[in-house]
């Protein structure tokens, strides 16, 4: 009992964390480097090609130019909060990518291995909490830098994401009226039992999830925070060296987290495409890890492709399609939701 107790909750889980650690900075220099050629390509450019064949090593410069840059200050700066802003973004960032059901389990050595570190019965909800709290990051980030445009930038990302949180939780309401559960495996075995993934009973919330995650993250069209035609670098402005890098991180997290959410609610998570039907059967000795991958890394792509292919909104124009177009949306798609579940149960029953 000791020893399951000792592998199930404490060797098992270390292993997973440890390789998040060490595996995930690598993984996000190179999305960088897959972003840089992409929007290269978009522009008829070659992108990297001086550090390593094709630019490969890119990826490693960058990383050694970072962490052997100067930690700068501003003098008037509130120091103490000014570097621990970041750490805030990176730590809810890779705590997020704790909760994600990334593949079925397996046998190795006697051991059961998961490959989610936690599976809580409240999963969704505990990462909307965990990533909600980023917005303290960068608010305490901008403020701290004492700058006016770290400050403007601050006061950005606060207003855009109590704006688009709004709509997100409606939206994810609405799949877990569904599904009936708010465990993140669950969800994924409610869709395996209906045959089908939620996208196909959630289409407008499925929309209504990728703008709203867009926006939460602070990425092209919706990156007011940052606009670097207005505000330099937004909240970020005044950070350089690791401290700058570990922002990058946080960012690239969430996109992965946030991107690993919208999988598991409407695309079945690492199930393959229709489990159920005989027709794609054969597609069943692909491994759930690798569908996972696949799936989250076709968003990571879009998220790409969006930077490169839409201008940015002026923030009136942020804010009203929040407050006006996407609110009103999500909870007419809640409450269209809710009778039709009423509507199912009482005929099931």
């Amino acid at each position: 009992m000791n020893n399951t107790w000792l592998s199930d909750y404490v060797i098992i889980p270390s292993i997973l964390i440890l390789a998040i650690l060490l595996v995930f900075p690598l993984l996000v220099g190179y999305i960088v480097y897959v972003e840089r050629k992409v929007l290269a390509f978009i522009q008829s450019r070659l992108g990297p090609m001086r550090v390593g064949p094709y630019g490969l090593l890119q990826p490693i410069a960058d990383a050694v130019k970072l962490l052997t840059k100067e930690d700068i200050a501003p003098r008037d700066a509130d120091v103490f909060v000014f570097k621990i802003a970041p750490i805030i973004l990176l730590v809810i960032g890779l705590t997020g990518l704790a909760f994600l059901p990334m593949g079925e389990g397996f046998t190795l050595f006697g051991y059961d291995i998961s490959l989610s570190i936690v599976d809580v019965n409240v999963g969704v909800l505990f990462l909307l909490a965990l990533m909600s709290l980023s917005t303290y990051s960068l608010v305490l980030g901008g403020w701290a830098s004492n700058s006016k445009y770290p400050l403007l930038g601050a006061l950005r990302s606060a207003a855009q994401m109590v704006s688009y949180e709004v709509a997100l939780t409606f939206t994810i309401l609405a799949t877990l009226m569904i599904a009936g559960t708010l465990s993140m495996s669950g969800i994924i075995d409610a869709q395996r039992e209906a045959g089908l993934w939620y996208v196909f009973v959630q289409p407008v919330g499925f929309v209504l999830f990728i703008i709203a995650m867009v926006a939460e993250t602070n990425r092209l069209p919706f990156d007011l925070p940052e606009a670097e035609a207005e505000l330099v670098a937004g909240y970020f402005t005044e950070y350089s060296g690791f401290r700058w890098s570990f922002f990058m991180l946080g960012e690239y997290a969430a996109m992965v987290v946030m991107s690993g959410l919208l999988v598991t609610l409407y695309l079945g998570g690492w199930m393959q495409p229709f489990p159920n039907v005989e027709l794609f059967s054969f597609l069943g000795f692909i491994p759930g890890f690798s569908w996972f991958v696949l799936k989250v890394g076709f968003f990571i792509y879009f998220f790409i492709w969006l930077r490169g292919t839409y201008p940015r909104y002026r923030y009136d124009q942020l804010m009203g399609l929040g407050w006006k177009v996407f609110i009103p949306l999500s909870i007419a798609n809640l409450f269209i939701t809710g009778l039709f579940v009423i509507i199912v149960d009482s005929l099931s029953s």
